[in-house]
């Protein structure tokens, strides 16, 4: 999610400098989603039905369905925005740079941003949003199926892609590590906001998580949890 609470504008787009006819397009996107939010952190997902987010919203039933297909999509969508982003970092990459490197510095600097993708933010409609994912089985169940598979294969495709050996296997592991890193530092970087932790006052620990998570990967397992001899 990003500063719109998850309606991304796209790299350096500001909504004040687009055309009239979209800034109301994605205005009106924004309204439904904050509407929908706020019914369901009041009353539950399950609780709340379509015609009663238009009506928060007012707009039509129809308008909803047109920004959002479906009722799981008000929550998800816009956090699924970012399935694709560890590929595209790791495809936009500086000349030289690793994969690990790529992904460690993008999270490293998104967690400087407070960017809530990376679980440290501590806005209102983004916890309301961690909450609903954490507490309603089919939006956590959509969570883990999108972050921990469909984002997995984008950024191993693009792994193979990017290796000259184009070693099947070894994207594949290289795949799952890093989405595993990501995933890992997100998910408890949004348990510590939502047992009360202030994100800036948390900032300098999750920095150093982060650095040790992904030092982890560059490194290999190696002798990690040799057993007694």
């Amino acid at each position: 999610m990003a500063t719109n609470h998850g309606l991304d504008l796209g790299p350096g787009r500001d909504l004040d400098a687009l055309p009239l006819r979209e800034r109301k397009k994605i205005q009106t996107g924004i309204r439904i989603f904050r509407a929908a939010i706020g019914l369901f952190a009041e009353r539950g997902f399950d609780q709340v039905s379509v015609a009663e987010i238009a009506a928060a919203a007012e707009v039509s039933k129809m308008t909803v369905f047109n920004y959002f297909p479906t009722k799981e999509d008000l929550v998800m969508g816009p956090m699924e925005q970012h399935l694709d982003e560890p590929a595209r970092v790791v495809r936009d990459r500086a000349p030289g740079a690793s994969a690990v490197t790529a992904l460690r510095d993008h999270f490293l600097a998104a967690l400087e941003r407070l960017d809530p993708a990376t679980g440290l933010n501590d806005d209102r409609v983004v916890l309301d949003v961690v909450r609903l994912v954490h507490g309603t089985p089919a939006l956590a169940t959509r969570a883990t199926a999108g972050f921990g598979r469909e984002a997995q294969a984008l950024l191993t495709a693009e792994l193979l892609a990017q290796d000259p050996a184009h070693d099947e296997l070894t994207a594949r592991v290289a795949g799952a590590q890093l989405l595993a890193v990501r995933v890992t530092l997100t998910t408890e970087n949004q348990l510590r906001v939502l047992a009360g932790e202030r994100a800036a006052e948390a900032l300098p620990a999750a920095l150093d998580r982060a650095h040790r998570a992904f030092a982890l990967v560059e490194r290999g397992l190696g002798d990690y949890c040799v057993g007694a001899a």
